[in-house]
């Protein structure tokens, strides 16, 4: 490779080397000045926002980087599109909050001496993700998502405050590691297959009239097992309820939020660049006869969601609730990926913005009575309505727009899912899914119930927010209220954002 080509390729993945460069940093700093830790966040927020800055100078720009000499149309391992652009800046953006949402975190607190550590885990789960949604490359694909794990099975257990932390990061490994096992067995047989692991050069080939659809299928079931794992959709859901408990409530809210968003960004990418073969004028995808990606989501999405719904009825622990809420939020969000089609995927990209709104600031105001309360037990909420007033209100504001009801920015999320379903005649599907959200109803209103309408046995004491933990449930709960009566330029920008490279 002549240097001309290194450099035009580097310039494609600027925003994964600014990331890399803000983790090294921070860990030189922390070895450094290890006395002194209080400058790691800002150092963390200044890498961040360097790296929003090249991903949104990366938009309207479509180009493929580090492309073997047998790469079909010179498709190599990294894409860069608006497809890519757009969940990478979703997961710079979701981390600033998460870094901010730290400040708050008594249990992070409590681990000041480690906080080098801490971030420089939180970057290396950054890294893997925006190298998640921008690979075309099943072996680049797999190091990214490994890289995004291994981070992870360590922060769900960083605090070590409580035997259940090390619980969540011992389950999260071991169901991370059979589902890795599984992913890479699937990965081999399509290699096997194709003598290829690009995505671009793998869609020609899966076109063969003398294709073995037995094994294809069989290898596509378990590459999903490991994206399914990720994105917490049943029946690779098991580790979500105990992990999201156990883990801090900081790392829980990351989890729910950004690695979901990576793990829908590969699933997306790898149906639609492997199986699709054009977009009709209408925005229907038409699909590779090789495996019947359709039906195996509506069942996914189906039993996601009533899963999800269903257990979270009997959910005493708010943590452990909102856990099975963001399982049948994955079940949702599928259901803008089973119609294959424009209208679906922009659906998807516009419920993912509402939803890290609505799912960050229901976990941060659950974090602040737990920090003063020591518990995220229902229970425990009996009263809270009147010794938390703002926080009381701000947290039914968030759990209503997860319900999607409006005038909230969750009921917009899900209106575009129903409008995609009815447009593409799944009448059945969409009344499954709105009874689904009927039954969402009970569980979230629960939480309401308890703080409002039940009497505490004893007096509690008030929970006074501090001004900038005010400052930052108004930058999430501000947006959830407006995005529910104004939501064009969020509809627009997501419009915006569907195309990905040869498409």
């Amino acid at each position: 490779m002549d240097a001309s080509l290194l450099t035009e390729n580097l310039s494609y993945i600027l925003p994964e080397i600014v990331i890399s460069a803000a983790l090294i940093i921070i860990v030189l700093f922390d070895l450094i000045f290890h006395n002194d830790k209080r400058i790691i966040p800002y150092l963390a927020v200044a890498g961040l926002a360097v790296a929003g800055f090249f991903i949104i100078d990366q938009f309207s720009f479509e180009g493929s980087a580090f492309a073997t000499s047998s790469s079909a149309n010179n498709f190599g391992m990294i894409t860069v599109d608006n497809f890519g652009s757009f969940f990478k800046l979703f997961v710079v953006c979701v981390s600033i909050l998460i870094v901010f949402f730290s400040f708050s975190s008594e249990e992070i607190q409590k681990t000041f001496d480690r906080l080098g550590e801490y971030y420089a885990l939180i970057f290396g789960m950054i890294l893997g993700m925006i190298i998640l949604v921008s690979a075309s490359d099943l072996i680049l694909i797999y190091l990214a998502l490994e890289l995004l794990s291994l981070s992870s099975y360590v922060l769900a257990g960083f605090t070590k405050l409580r035997d259940r932390n090390s619980e969540a990061s011992l389950k999260y490994l071991i169901f991370g590691g059979v589902s890795s096992g599984l992913m890479l067995f699937g990965i081999s047989i399509i290699y096997g297959m194709t003598g290829t692991t690009n995505l671009y050069l793998i869609n020609p080939l899966l076109q063969a009239p003398n294709l073995n659809l037995i094994t294809v299928s069989f290898a596509m079931i378990l590459i999903f097992t490991g994206i399914g794992y990720k994105i917490s959709s049943a029946p690779f859901h098991f580790w979500t309820p105990d992990v999201y408990e156990g883990a801090p409530i900081v790392i829980t809210a990351f989890l729910s939020v950004a690695s979901k968003a990576a793990g829908f960004a590969l699933l997306i990418r790898l149906i639609k660049t492997t199986f699709v073969t054009f977009t009709s004028p209408d925005g229907y995808w038409q699909l590779i006869n090789a495996f019947d990606w359709q039906a195996l989501l509506i069942i996914i999405s189906i039993f996601t969601m009533t899963l999800g719904n269903f257990t979270a009825l009997w959910q005493n622990n708010l943590k452990r609730m909102l856990a099975y809420s963001s399982i049948a939020h994955a079940g949702y969000l599928l259901l803008g990926l089973v119609v294959m089609s424009d209208q679906g995927l922009t659906a998807i990209l516009i419920y993912f913005v509402f939803y890290a709104l609505m799912n960050l600031g229901a976990f941060y105001i659950i974090m602040l009575i737990a920090n003063k309360t020591g518990s995220e037990e229902i229970d425990d909420y009996t009263g809270l309505g009147s010794a938390a007033p703002f926080l009381g209100v701000s947290l039914a504001i968030f759990l209503v727009s997860l319900t999607g009801l409006p005038p909230t920015a969750g009921f917009i999320g899900k209106l575009y899912i129903f409008i995609a379903l009815v447009d593409a005649k799944m009448i059945a599907v969409a009344i499954i899914a709105l009874l689904n959200t009927v039954v969402s109803l009970y569980y979230y209103v629960r939480v309401l119930k308890h703080m409002y309408l039940q009497k505490s046995d004893s007096p509690k004491d008030a929970i006074l927010p501090s001004t900038g933990q005010i400052l930052f449930i108004l930058i999430l709960l501000v947006p959830t209220l407006l995005f529910g009566v104004y939501f064009t330029p969020i509809v627009t920008f997501a419009k915006n954002s569907i195309s990905l490279l040869g498409f």
